[in-house]
């Protein structure tokens, strides 16, 4: 079965940190751009950040470069986000997904996202005093 699973959510303090995980299943993910999503209750879903096949090539949305992180390791067939300084914005449910396609600001707007061939279910974030 191919899947991604996300994990490494979870409930954190602002200021905190976490990395989360996006782990395939089922195939390698070693040629394909891995893309990160977030969605906050009641927004639409928005691109975080991708990362190429090889890792080469990174891009991150501007608002959050300052304090998210994107690597990947095709050893592990494991692709990574840390995020540090958190905020009560960051919540909501992260996204990663898999595809054949460029790591461009394209890939991360919605009609990039729908170039991508895997979904994971998605790990929560909820960032709160």
């Amino acid at each position: 079965q191919l899947q991604l699973v996300e994990s490494g959510g979870g409930l954190v303090q602002p200021g905190g940190s976490l990395r989360l995980s996006c782990a395939a299943s089922g195939f390698t993910l070693d040629s394909y751009t891995v893309g990160w999503f977030r969605q906050a209750p009641g927004r639409e879903r928005e691109g975080v950040s991708c990362i190429s096949s090889s890792g080469g090539r990174i891009r991150l949305t501007d608002s959050l470069k300052d304090r998210f992180t994107i690597s990947r390791d095709n050893a592990d067939n494991t692709v990574y986000l840390q995020i540090d300084s958190l905020k009560p914005e960051d919540t909501g449910i992260y996204y990663c997904a898999a595809g054949r396609l460029l790591c461009t600001f394209g890939s991360l707007r919605p009609t990039g996202a729908s170039e991508y061939d895997y979904w994971g279910q998605g790990t929560q974030v909820t960032v709160s005093s």
